[in-house]
């Protein structure tokens, strides 16, 4: 028998999760706080068409526990959180459903502060900002600082070139061959802005549209979805869904790295240890994917200069370069060695806050 919900909060020490629903809006979602400690959490909202409540929850509650160890990797001072509305974002979409789901992020105080994920997009989040202002990534047309996806794509090409130091010993993408999986926002920014750095691209993406896009504008190779881990290559940038290294598609990778975009692409927290088996070197998603999260707490702090934050996400590649040297000293893979540093930082934190209280 699976475990119970109360046993999986339990296990990893989730503070919230709340579920909303409103029928005349046809909401159902599911809102997820996992650790407060440096601050209200912040997280997207993920709209799909999961297959089960269950398949919705398992999501939402990964999700929430990775925005924790991002913020604290990162140095952000925020929280991990995350929500989920069960519905398909093409046809279920509505702006009294926003709004809905925009009443419930409002009942809590802002201890959740809501921003776009898969499915939803900075125009979805200017609605929202209509019934609570508790949300980031407001389209700019709206008053708000727009999509952080650049920010995104940026600190994922910093950790690729930090992979491609740690495994050629040179950062410099002339000539790299990577392999991005998923054209969205940030996909198509990280094959463009490697791209720019003269790297050669093969992609692939549900979209036959946005493939063709990228042939003409990157000169990029473009491949069936189902054919991307097969793809000979430096890296592998998975900028897509998470889950995705896998015991099917682990044997099948012919790269050197993985740093993507996408989060929670390990399906299990073994594969970190199967692609260091193969000799595949993997920066962890939640740190190279971390640079939005970095803009959003600009924004919320109302303090953005762009270059201040790009100096910021820039980090990213002497911090992924740290935990390599972590997993190395210590003979822990990198997702260990990201995990041990995040949690220090949460452990400090938690530390100050009782003494605080103490004194």
């Amino acid at each position: 028998m699976p475990p119970s919900l109360f046993a999986r909060l339990a296990e990893h020490d989730y503070e919230t999760v709340v579920f909303c629903n409103d029928n005349s809006a046809g909401l159902r979602a599911i809102i997820a706080l996992h650790d407060t400690t440096l601050g209200p959490a912040l997280g997207g909202i993920r709209m799909r068409p999961y297959a089960s409540e269950d398949e919705a929850i398992d999501d939402v509650l990964r999700l929430a526990r990775g925005m924790t160890y991002k913020a604290a990797i990162s140095g952000v001072n925020l929280g991990g959180g995350k929500s989920v509305i069960i519905g398909d974002s093409q046809t279920q979409k509505t702006e009294p459903l926003l709004r809905a789901m925009a009443r419930c992020i409002d009942a809590l105080h802002g201890v959740y502060i809501a921003g776009q994920d898969i499915g939803t997009n900075s125009h979805d989040m200017a609605v929202i900002a209509q019934e609570t202002a508790h949300v980031t990534c407001v389209a700019e047309e709206a008053g708000g600082f727009g999509d952080p996806s650049f920010f995104t794509a940026f600190g994922v090409v910093a950790g690729v070139k930090a992979v491609l130091e740690r495994v050629c010993g040179s950062d410099s993408l002339v000539g790299r061959r990577v392999a991005v999986q998923g054209l969205g926002n940030v996909g198509y920014r990280v094959a463009q802005l490697c791209h720019e750095k003269r790297a050669h691209i093969i992609a692939a993406d549900l979209s036959t549209e946005t493939s063709q896009r990228a042939a003409s504008e990157l000169d990029a190779d473009i491949v069936d979805p189902r054919a991307i881990y097969d793809v000979e290559c430096d890296i592998f940038s998975p900028c897509s869904v998470g889950g995705i290294i896998n015991d099917d598609t682990v044997p099948r990778l012919r790269c050197s790295g993985v740093a993507g975009g996408a989060n929670n692409v390990l399906a299990e927290p073994r594969h970190a240890m199967a692609l260091a088996e193969r000799g595949i070197a993997y920066a962890p998603d939640y740190l190279v994917n971390s640079g939005g999260l970095i803009h959003c707490q600009a924004v919320v702090r109302g303090d953005v200069d762009r270059d201040r934050v790009l100096g910021q996400v820039s980090r990213i590649f002497e911090q992924t370069l740290a935990v390599f040297e972590k997993a190395e000293a210590e003979r822990i893979t990198t997702a260990m060695a990201a995990d041990r540093i995040a949690e220090a930082r949460i452990a400090s934190a938690r530390s100050r806050v009782a003494r605080a209280t103490d004194a």
